[in-house]
């Protein structure tokens, strides 16, 4: 019998499946967390673009004493705007004592949980598919 005094240099291959099952298992729990952490930060810049627009407003009202439907007349570069990355996009309805203003997600953003973000003249905030969506 001829036995072989060399050592043995890298992995088996149940090792290395091992290791890729880990990655795996480990990458299915991530993924999902940092997609919610990526659309909560998209979500912010909704919520600023609603600030935005009722900050303008309400300068509109102090000036005319009524409020607005047009979006261009409140100084938005269209009847349509989206937010800085496009994430959003900004509608209003309005009459000459109320109005409500809406961040509509667009693209991927429409994965997220909140849904579309509103805001009224009485500065109640809502959302279609959640209730923590202003923090």
């Amino acid at each position: 019998m001829h036995f072989s005094t060399r050592s043995q240099r890298g992995f088996t291959l149940i090792e290395l499946m091992i290791t890729v099952a880990i990655v795996a298992i480990l990458a299915a729990i991530a993924y999902p967390a940092y997609t919610k952490y990526v659309q909560r930060g998209y979500r912010s810049e909704g919520i600023v673009m609603l600030n935005d627009a009722v900050a303008r407003m309400e300068r509109y009202y102090a000036q005319n004493n009524n409020y607005s439907a047009s979006l261009t007349a409140l100084g938005f570069p269209s009847a349509t705007p989206l937010s800085q990355t496009g994430k959003y996009q900004l509608g209003v309805t309005a009459t000459a004592t109320a109005y409500t203003f809406t961040a509509a997600p667009k693209d991927s953003q429409t994965q997220d949980a909140c849904g579309t973000l509103a805001i009224d003249q009485a500065g109640a905030k809502t959302a279609t598919g959640g209730t923590d969506c202003f923090k």
